[in-house]
């Protein structure tokens, strides 16, 4: 209530003391100054009077105020021989009416700016005078200072509005009232909602229109004026000049801040609260009230929001989200105990935010079925409280108190230097001001009383929140409610191994803003946060844990839904360690799932990890995905998911130890192999719809290259020759359309390539090299067979009989692959020149080392006694060393196949030991490097989580012993290479 004598001559004599005689010197040759213009002041200046004592020592005590006073003279004048509550009503007012036009033209936005801050300069002044007078108690300058925020709002509201009708871009209803009717809804959240704004305080607004209210010609258009226009009103009200400033803006409390507009729909709004909607913006919306815009709508739009603030039974799992809002907002000064010097009296324990929240928590708990307690005012609440019997009077009195105290105290640190701050001084010559500004004698008496309210204040909310150590978990606090970071929360990052632990809290928090369609339901957050400790633990354990985690946010970010996999990954440590091992150690695996989440879905099967990926295996896997396939098309995207599908699950077995790099390198390959012959078939039946059947049309592939020779890995191509044959009395295909032979098998060809290699929105299957073909690019892509045996005995290179080595017939008719495949056993059979082939074999290595230089000893490919130098090794000894066995022929030789079917003889037993060695390692560490990245491995570089799986898979102590064992088995390997070579 505001006294009924509200004149500063009925100052008490003893209220203030100057902080000490300097200050009141200096505070006396102010006012002497402001005299020289003010006759009121100067007679002030020549009586001893109790306001003359209290003027000079408020002018000691807050160096704001006294400027203020230097500033504008008549202000102090009118401050001293008036009643107060009538200037300051009036300025309200003035306040409100800042924006209308003069003689029918509005003002500019610059005077409209200067009108508004010379009146909170002068509303601020004497709002001040009235407190530290005690004129006016702290619940009587909290409804004036909102007042005139909401004075001050509404008129800038009404400006932006007017101008944008003169502007053309809106049609208003009214123009003597713009915001009536006019669908634009401004809510003020907090103190300002509440009514209980601080001295300095910012004003937090939420803002909301309907593109439908019929003042936007074109409602497509307000999703664009609305934002543009609230970007006005911030500067209007915020922006620094000569004058000052209005109030400090805040609109981040609308949703999700960091993605939304500062305006946004009320429809849209209406769906995020309904859907995605948090239990702090429940807490928020408790206070907000329509200040300024379309009030009716306004009004409405909280109407219809009630269900989600008020819950319709009794909400007890709120409580410890709204807990955790509490442990988000403490400070680190004063947060473990109660101290007086910089301690925050706002959000510090035993503050202001412990009582709101106090009240707040069970307004959420019971205000759906107990619509007294939905109240915006704190002590209203409290009161409320009692009267339904969920407080006592004793704690309704002891924190009505406590609340009150407080802001006197907040109002006391802002009206020094008018800064928003909530932080007691850290120095007792700082401190003594504020408390001589409360009135107390001296600094001791003020902090005795001030512990004393914080002790009190904690006890009651601790009583309210007795589950706090349950609340914040073994691990620490891993609060992610609301928008800012929790400094415990950070320190428990750190302690679980985030470097970066605000990005990693920023990141976590869009997770539950919902704002990924795998975080959007109600259910899914449950269960993210019900995971959050055990999925943080994980991957903070992990090498470079803040890249693995943000590899995980991309996986998210991808996921069509959440639910299924958080509550997989809850009950299921074995695979929750695996997903943190592909994103901290595999970036490639990693990249897949993000951009195809579909591929993970094969890690729902339980028993994935037990099944040997063999060729029967996948077979049958491929024919039951098949099935349902009606079209051309259909076959290929379900090919392109199986593969990719398959390719993961074959990776995963090959992470985590279930398969070595051979069986590995087999499983990919049995998979291409299957791939390539369904996808033949699909295309051989393409063309047989279009141009019909080649009379006596046979054709088969020719898997080369690590096709050929079962050592796929997960990022080969695949190397292909397609071979043909028809009756040569043939003169075209018998459909519709017919095409000659070379058309015909030539076109068969490129549909087979593009179902392999063309890019789709489920990928592609494989790039396809036909480099290998006989004449290379510059020959026809399908080969018919007798031409190519013909260039195979007549015209091919060594080089060309080194890839033949490793040819293997992969698919399509059996007696065409037969043919070709004891073609190709002759050819390989045929006599050679061992000498001649020795020196052809080292030439096309340093062709290899001259146009490919290896990268290092981890180019393991290239690098010298590296995978070249064995495979070239093994295809030498095929190429001089014929088949013995017909059962052999054409078998399809892995490269440790060739070195023993064809090293003995030529190479000694520790030299053969020697070769495989090196090999199995070259093998083991290209699959797994081939699988986790792309490029050459290099250890500074690679996912620390890599870097150790390589090591291990290595069976070395560290990368550095594993990089030594390469050098060393490099060097051994080309030795035998050349001296093999040499014989």
């Amino acid at each position: 209530m505001t006294p009924p004598n509200d004149r500063l001559d009925a100052v008490s004599p003893t209220l203030l003391r100057p902080l000490n005689q300097a200050e009141a010197k200096s505070a006396l040759s102010s006012l002497k100054s402001i005299g020289k213009t003010e006759p009121a002041v100067a007679a002030l200046v020549d009586g001893e009077t109790p306001l003359r004592a209290f003027i000079l020592a408020v002018f000691s005590l807050s160096p704001y105020l006294r400027d203020t006073a230097e500033l504008d003279p008549p202000l102090l004048a009118s401050a001293i021989t008036a009643p107060l509550l009538p200037q300051i009503e009036q300025l309200v007012q003035d306040a409100r009416r800042a924006w209308l036009p003069a003689d029918g033209v509005a003002p500019p936005e610059s005077e409209l700016m200067a009108r508004l801050r010379r009146i909170k300069r002068k509303a601020a002044f004497l709002i001040a005078l009235a407190d530290l007078s005690r004129l006016f108690d702290a619940r009587t300058s909290a409804r004036l200072l909102s007042g005139l925020a909401e004075a001050s709002i509404s008129a800038a509201i009404d400006y932006l509005l007017l101008s944008a009708h003169e502007a053309g871009k809106l049609a208003l209803k009214s123009l003597a009232n713009p915001s009536e009717a006019s669908g634009l809804i401004v809510l003020g959240m907090g103190k300002l909602g509440a009514e209980e704004l601080n001295y300095s305080s910012d004003v937090d607004l939420v803002i909301f229109f309907d593109e439908m209210a019929g003042i936007v010609p074109d409602p497509d258009d307000a999703i664009e004026i609305f934002p543009r226009l609230m970007r006005r009103l911030v500067r209007i009200l915020q922006e620094r000049t000569a004058d000052g400033y209005v109030f400090r803006t805040d609109l981040r409390l609308r949703p999700d801040p960091g993605a939304t507009s500062l305006a946004m729909p009320v429809e849209a709004a209406m769906i995020y609260y309904e859907g995605r909607g948090q239990n702090w913006e429940r807490a928020a919306f408790i206070k907000a009230r329509p200040v300024a815009g379309d009030r009716e709508a306004g009004a409405g739009f909280i109407r219809d929001l009630v269900p989600f603030v008020f819950r319709k039974y009794l909400d007890f799992a709120a409580i410890a989200d709204i807990h955790s809002i509490k442990r988000q907002i403490h400070v680190h000064k004063g947060h473990g105990n109660i101290a007086v010097k910089g301690h925050n009296v706002k959000l510090g324990r035993g503050g202001i935010r412990e009582i709101e929240f106090f009240a707040q928590t069970q307004q959420l708990i019971a205000g759906g079925r107990m619509p007294a307690l939905r109240g915006r005012a704190t002590e209203q609440t409290l009161a409320e409280l009692t009267k339904a019997g969920w407080i006592d009077a004793e704690t309704r009195d002891e924190l009505t108190a406590g609340y009150w105290f407080l802001r006197d105290v907040e109002h006391r640190i802002q009206m020094v230097r008018d800064e928003q701050t909530h932080l007691l001084p850290e120095t007792d010559a700082e401190l003594k001001r504020i408390a001589l500004m409360m009135g107390y004698p001296d600094l001791s008496s003020f902090s005795e009383h001030l512990v004393d309210v914080l002790q009190t204040v904690e006890r009651r909310y601790a009583q309210l929140f007795e589950h706090e150590t349950r609340l914040s978990g073994e691990a620490g606090n891993l609060v992610f409610t609301g928008q800012a970071d929790d400094p415990e929360t950070l320190r428990t990052l750190e302690r679980l191994g985030f470097e970066r632990p605000a990005d990693i809290s920023r990141i976590i928090r869009t997770w539950h803003y919902g704002r990924y369609r795998a975080t959007q339901s109600v259910e899914a957050r449950e269960r993210l946060t019900e995971l959050m400790p055990q999925l943080l633990r994980a991957f903070g354990e992990s090498t470079r844990a803040d890249e693995a985690l943000l590899r995980f946010d991309q996986f998210l970010a991808g996921l069509p839904a959440g639910i299924q996999l958080f509550s997989l990954l809850g009950n299921n440590p074995v695979l929750l360690d695996l997903l943190v091992t592909i994103m901290s150690a595999a970036p490639r695996l990693a990249d897949i799932i993000a951009a195809r989440p579909h591929v993970f879905d094969g890690m729902l099967d339980p028993g994935i990890m037990a099944e040997l990926p063999t060729r029967p295996y996948l077979s049958s896997r491929l024919a039951s995905f098949l099935q349902p396939a009606r079209h051309y098309e259909d076959i290929l995207d379900r090919l392109r998911i199986f593969a990719a599908e398959q390719r993961f699950l074959i990776g995963i077995r090959l992470l985590t130890g279930a398969i070595n790099g051979a069986m590995a390198g087999r499983a990919f390959t049995h998979l291409a192999d299957l791939v390539i012959e369904a996808a033949l078939e699909a295309v051989r039946e393409e063309i047989r719809v279009a141009h019909g059947e080649f009379p006596g049309g046979r054709v088969a592939v020719v898997g080369m290259g690590k096709l050929g020779s079962y050592e796929l890995t997960a990022g080969s191509d695949v190397d292909i020759i397609l071979l043909y044959d028809y009756n040569d009395a043939a003169g075209e295909s018998d459909g519709a359309k017919p095409l000659d032979a070379n058309r015909y098998f030539t076109r068969m060809t490129q549909r087979l390539i593009a179902a392999l290699s063309a890019p789709t929105a489920e990928g592609i299957l494989y790039q396809v090299d036909m480099r290998l073909r006989p004449s290379g690019n510059k020959g026809p892509v399908a080969t018919r067979i007798n031409a190519f045996e013909k260039y195979q005995r007549e015209e091919a290179w060594t080089w060309e009989h080194m890839a033949l080595t490793r040819a293997r017939l992969i698919c399509g008719d059996h007696g065409l692959s037969t043919d070709a495949g004891r073609i190709i056993d002759d050819i390989l059979a045929a006599p050679r020149e061992p000498r001649k082939i020795a020196k052809d074999v080292a030439d096309m290595r340093a062709l290899v080392d001259a146009e490919k230089p290896p990268a290092g000893v981890w180019d393991i490919k290239h690098a010298p006694g590296g995978q070249i130098d064995v495979e070239f090794l093994s295809q030498y000894l095929r190429l001089v060393s014929p088949v013995r066995d017909e059962t052999e022929a054409n078998a399809g030789f892995t490269t440790e196949d060739a070195l023993l079917r064809f090293g003995p003889g030529v190479m000694s037993e520790e030299e053969l030991a020697q070769c495989r060695q090196a090999l199995a390692l070259y093998t083991e560490l290209s699959q797994l490097i081939r699988l986790c990245i792309g490029g050459v491995f290099d250890p500074s570089l690679a996912p620390a989580g890599l870097t150790e799986l390589v090591a291990r898979a290595g069976d070395c102590p560290d990368i550095n012993a594993l990089e030594a064992e390469l050098s060393r088995l490099g060097g051994a390997t080309r030795r035998i290479f050349q001296a093999v070579l040499r014989r």
